[in-house]
């Protein structure tokens, strides 16, 4: 299996990679392993989804 950096994973995702580091301390990464210091994630692995924006594309709606 072929792992990527939380740098790597979060230039592919375009997020930081602290935010890769907190999905993986979460355990919302399945698969990550930690080496170290180091945050090994699986390439294949889907980014979480950003719990933050929930009903984030009816906010517009709501302002009228």
């Amino acid at each position: 299996m072929e792992y990527l950096t939380a740098k790597e994973v979060g230039e592919k995702w375009g997020i930081t990679p602290r935010m890769v580091n907190y999905h993986c301390t979460s355990g919302r990464i399945p698969g990550a392993v930690k080496k170290g210091d180091l945050w090994l994630i699986p390439a294949d692995a889907e980014k979480p989804v950003d719990r933050r924006r929930k009903g984030d594309e009816n906010a517009k709606n709501h302002g009228d």
